[in-house]
């Protein structure tokens, strides 16, 4: 019987590729616990096992001695054989869960370190299951990925990677993003933990991550791939709408076009996998005002004032484009600011000149005791550094006495 255990031990061993010196240790282990129970010892145990036989021996680990002043702890131990009868019986017992466990931690682990550097990567798999709180989809024949949809409302502290248009069924082909990959031996972590992630598949991968859209727009769009063109920025909305701004290194190159492709095909393709989910793509420009305007799209801009020290952009639009500028709910504002970084006002063409209008009124109304006809005009010498003059003009000319009429200075 003994024999037959390590002869069984072994051949596991090699079929799931585990080490057969940590599994036989992870047994003695296992057994040393077991034995302390049954036997209702003292002290500790230890067991070995023959690793030619498979004979097992227990011994009871008896102190000798004072204990340590500095550890409190005996130094020295004596081994008592106390081996009982049929210790192969009970090995056989414990043998069952640990290998299991074994097993199961050797797997993890050799997932976690082929899926530990491939964070960001896009992968595809197969919907096994899905339950009210996560999916789970099988990427090959041994490895399983989770997507997580935690009601936010009973755990708030739950991830929730689904778009909420989305329902997956049975054998259903799916793209999702690995975002975490997680390590339950060692208690480490690439990413936020999740509930039970101990029991769970340890990677997780999202459909709702904004580098999604960069993964599978690489994927239907040559240049992207080959760094061509660069997607800048990526502000998404998972289920409703997205941008994205790209920029061509070859200026002979349409970045947008070759995005969007012939009649909208390679943009159709990711539209596709995204369950519908709209995309705008538009021009990346380094000047922010042109960067603004067209981060505006589908609404046409009549001009952008830029504060650069405090990252603010005001949105002059015609009346007719406002409610397009906005978007339903404010949704084409949002992710354009979300897009550019800069935050974003946006005012009607009419309301803007009543603005000013106002504005005009009221500095009139502060110089009411001296109208601006009535006020001596200034003269309009600039000089060569591009400043004007500050004298009054003389009567009946442009400019003041220390100039001449064609702008030349008299001293």
């Amino acid at each position: 019987m003994a024999s037959e255990l390590i002869d069984a031990l072994l051949a596991l061993a090699q079929e799931k590729k585990i080490d057969e010196l940590y599994l036989l240790d992870k047994l003695e282990q296992s057994l040393a616990k077991s034995y302390e129970s049954i036997l209702m010892l003292e002290n500790e145990a230890r067991v070995t096992i023959d690793r030619v036989t498979g004979n097992i021996y227990v011994y009871e680990l008896v102190p000798v001695g004072e204990r340590n002043p500095e550890t409190k702890d005996y130094d020295e131990y004596e081994e008592v054989d106390i081996t009982p009868e049929d210790t192969s019986r009970i090995a056989a017992q414990n043998a069952k869960s640990v290998i299991s466990q074994i097993v199961r931690e050797a797997g993890r682990a050799q997932i976690y370190r082929e899926f530990a550097g491939r964070i960001g990567d896009l992968i595809t798999g197969t919907v096994l299951q899905t339950t009210p709180d996560f999916t789970i989809v099988k990427i090959r024949d041994g490895v399983e990925a989770e997507l997580p949809h935690f009601d936010q409302k009973k755990n708030p502290d739950e991830p929730n990677e689904k778009p909420e248009n989305e329902y997956y069924q049975h054998n259903q082909r799916l793209k999702a993003l690995i975002i975490n990959v997680r390590d339950s031996k060692n208690g480490e972590s690439l990413g936020a933990p999740v509930r039970g992630e101990h029991s769970r598949s340890p990677i997780i991968i999202s459909r709702t991550h904004p580098d999604l859209i960069r993964r599978l727009f690489e994927l239907e769009v040559p240049e992207i791939y080959d760094g061509v063109v660069e997607i800048k920025s990526v502000a998404r909305e998972p289920g409703a709408r997205s941008k994205i701004s790209v920029y061509s290194q070859d200026p002979h190159l349409d970045a947008v076009g070759a995005c969007v492709g012939p009649k909208g095909s390679r943009v159709r393709m990711v539209v596709s996998e995204l369950r519908g989910e709209r995309i705008d793509v538009i021009q990346w420009d380094e000047d922010p005002k042109v960067y603004v305007a067209n981060a505006l799209s589908p609404a046409r801009v009549h001009s952008v004032l830029i504060d650069a020290e405090n990252q603010y952009a005001t949105v002059i639009v015609p009346d007719d484009q406002l409610s397009l500028a906005i978007g339903k709910e404010g949704q084409n504002a949002r992710l354009a600011a979300r897009l550019t970084g800069w935050h974003i006002d946006i005012k009607s063409l009419s309301i803007a000149q009543n603005m000013l209008a106002s504005e005009m009124s009221l500095l009139d109304d502060d110089d009411s005791d001296e109208s601006l006809d009535e006020m001596d005009p200034i003269c309009e010498y600039v000089d060569e550094n591009g400043v004007r003059c500050r004298n009054h003009a003389r009567p009946g000319s442009d400019y003041c006495g220390v100039h001449d009429p064609e702008g030349e200075s008299l001293i």
